[in-house]
């Protein structure tokens, strides 16, 4: 077959290879080890030098041409294989981008931040204090007797092996902050502390550790009705209404006289609190009084010269009531389906719609 035949048939057949295997098979019957190219080109050592001046030239061009006609075919068909396969996994660019998995705030730490939030409102700074405390702190600076049944093992963690004389406990109030506050700061004092707590006590709605807030104002000259106003500019803010029914009982609190404990009224219909005449029942959200002398003593202060309240709630309570959350143990579990579902987004602020104003 003459040169200009082979490379006729040759380049008609890679311009027909309609996929990458047809022109593969083109190449090799062309270029390969036995291909009609290359046959030919292994004929050149058996010629004379005169022949070979005049098939060299021919035989080489002859697959230089085959060499780029195959190279510019089969850079088609990968454009064309490429195009089908993007036309064929199309996407609907309008459609929510799927995010990456991201953490959520607990809504005990949420509840903290929108409790703090609120407080500062109204002029309260956020006191701190440790969460293993000695027996004076934790219940003797409180007025809280030896015999008083918060003292009994079974109710209070003791550490083990601690000084006979410091008894060493973990907390189970906030109130040794109160204690520590007044003790190295002078007043008037207005502070919160929020923290945890612990106690022996396990159930759908006690854990032996849980988290509380406390609140105390010291100054002269203060009364129930400051402890009224405080507590119900709070409610008001933090359960996001505009009026609320507030009932105060009386109540016992070695550290506290007089003591009461503050009901909110609830509206069955709305789930939420409210006002007078769409109260049809009343939940205890947390416990109050004026600061007893003997405690305001036991700081080194006069109590014939200063007063004060005090009130605190469970955290996790509150959390509960607001966010409709049943079960207290849940809090507690570590269940990543539980806090993607109850949780909050890092990006969102409290949520709180107006903040309580002083």
């Amino acid at each position: 077959m003459s040169t200009d035949r082979l490379r006729a048939e040759t380049l008609a057949a890679i311009a027909a290879a309609a996929s990458p295997d047809a022109l593969e098979a083109v190449r090799v019957a062309a270029m390969g080890k036995q291909g009609q190219i290359t046959q030919l080109l292994k004929t050149l050592g058996g010629m004379s030098p005169v022949e070979r001046a005049v098939s060299g030239p021919a035989f080489n061009g002859l697959r230089e041409a085959v060499a780029g006609a195959l190279a510019v075919r089969k850079a088609a068909l990968d454009e064309a294989a490429l195009n089908a396969k993007l036309a064929a996994e199309q996407q609907d660019m309008t459609l929510p981008v799927a995010l990456p998995p991201t953490g959520s705030i607990h809504p005990v730490s949420q509840v903290m931040d929108e409790l703090a939030e609120i407080f500062a409102d109204l002029g309260f700074a956020v006191a701190d204090g440790p969460e293993i405390e000695d027996d004076w702190h934790n219940f003797t600076a409180l007025n809280i007797p030896e015999s008083h049944p918060a003292r009994a093992m079974h109710d209070t963690f003791y550490i083990a092996q601690s000084p006979a004389d410091k008894k060493l406990v973990l907390r189970t109030h906030t109130s040794p902050v109160q204690i520590r506050t007044m003790i190295s700061q002078a007043p008037p004092i207005r502070i919160i502390a929020p923290g945890r707590v612990y106690r022996s006590d396990s159930d759908a709605t006690h854990t032996p550790m849980f988290h509380q807030i406390e609140g105390l104002v010291i100054d002269k000259g203060i009364t129930l009705a400051h402890l009224r106003w405080t507590l119900e500019t709070f409610i008001k803010a933090f359960f996001e209404v505009d009026d609320v029914a507030l009932r105060f009982r009386p109540s016992y609190f070695p550290f506290t006289e007089p003591s009461v404990e503050v009901d909110v009224g609830y509206s069955s219909k709305t789930g939420k609190p409210a006002g007078a005449g769409q109260v049809d029942k009343w939940l205890e959200v947390l416990g109050s009084g004026m600061v007893h002398p003997r405690v305001i003593a036991a700081c080194g202060l006069d109590p014939d010269e200063w007063q004060g309240f005090a009130f605190g709630t469970g955290v996790d309570r509150l959390a509960m009531l607001k966010y409709g959350l049943t079960d207290l143990r849940a809090f507690f579990d570590g269940d990543i389906k539980w806090l993607k579902h109850h949780g909050f987004s890092a990006f969102d602020l409290p949520s709180i719609s107006a903040g309580a104003t002083p």
